[in-house]
Parts: C-alpha cells; structure tokens; sequence
C-alpha cells in the first residue's frame, strides 16, 4: 500500500483492551489512519482461537481474521512474558498460565512459586508484543518489540495488568506496576513494537 493510500482509512483493531487501543492510535494517527473496535466494525462477538506457537502466528491470526470478517485492515497484538529460568515460560500461554480464565493474581501466583527458589541471579525474563497490520490487498506489517527485566519475589504495584507488578525492567528499581504511564509507555514492549511499526509504516 503507498504511504499516499494510509491517509483516513479505517483499521479495525482485534483487541477490546481500551489501553492497548490508545497505544495503537498514538502511532497510527501520525498517518491519518483512524483505529475502530471490533463492535464499532459489526464483528464484536467474533473471538479468535490463539492456537499458534509463537507471539507472531497468534498476532497474524487474529489480525487476519478481523480483516477477512470486515474487508478491512486490522491490527492486533499478541503479547506475554517470558522468563528464562522457566525456558521461557508462560510465553504465549501468559494470560491462561494458571488456567482457563485464570485472574491475574492467580497467574501471579503461579509464576512466584516456581520461582521461589531461583536465585537473584537467574531471575531474568523479557515482556515480548508482536504487532501486526494486515491489508485486505494481502500486505502484512509485522512489527515485535521486547522489554528485558527481572522477576520481582512479591508483587508491587497498583498500576498496570498481569504480570507488571512481578517485572522489574532494566534500568529501574520500581516494577512496570510502580511507573507512571509516561515512564512504561517510553520503555513498554508494545511501545518498543509500535515504534518499530511506525518505522515500517514510514517506510511505505
């Protein structure tokens, strides 16, 4: 697609998370692309089975599905976390790590007990987001981005979801649950991967 076709279509997004959406739009609005929800786009029960592997086959399956239901671009990201210690579990499995509809406190839970007796300096891991842009003309963006840091030994933290208040990033002392958003979003993997999209979408 030229860079002159982006300006004022549509992307319809495959997530219903609000703050994964005004991530998304803070880099897509740069080129006059607008981002919709799934219900905005008459598909908001459609619900895609994450059965890939890898962060960037669950990433491509859902933004395909979402352009093939609406003829329109999508977007989606598909992110977790990984932690070397577990051989880099839980992976694309983060949200449902404790289970089907698994909270996040459980989640949390699960990953500090098998952490209980890894040594401070086995605790490493890395937030991993996989963002990709599918086109209705067959052209696909992929864009992935990570965050290294550490596992913490107890959650701290209010802000944030799953695992953040677990991983401490490099560079800093605080969880990503402890940061302000400003300090997250200059660090995130999904900013470190909208970036990278964005260079792409330049590149156009």
């Amino acid at each position: 697609m030229k860079k002159s076709d982006l300006s004022n279509i549509k992307i319809v997004a495959a997530t219903g998370n609000r703050h994964k959406i005004e991530e998304i739009e803070a880099i897509t609005a740069l080129f006059g692309m607008n981002v919709i929800t799934k219900e905005e786009a008459g598909v908001g029960s459609l619900e895609v089975e994450e059965t890939g592997i890898t962060f960037e086959e669950n990433s491509r399956l859902k933004a395909e599905a979402i352009m093939q239901a609406t003829g329109m671009p999508a977007i989606a990201d598909d992110s977790g976390l990984m932690v070397e210690a577990l051989g880099g579990e839980p992976g694309v499995y983060s949200a449902r790590f404790a289970g089907e509809g698994a909270s996040d406190e459980e989640n949390n839970e699960k990953l500090l007990g098998l952490m209980k007796n890894v040594s401070d300096d086995k605790r490493k891991a890395k937030f991993v987001s996989v963002i990709t842009l599918c086109y209705p003309g067959g052209e696909v963006l992929t864009a992935r981005g990570e965050c290294p840091g550490v596992i913490n030994r107890a959650p701290l933290g209010t802000n944030g979801f799953g695992y953040d208040p677990l991983f401490v990033p490099d560079g800093f002392e605080k969880t990503y649950a402890q940061l302000t958003a400003e300090e997250k979003n200059g660090i995130s993997h999904r900013a470190n991967a909208l970036r990278e999209l964005k260079k792409q979408l330049s590149d156009v």
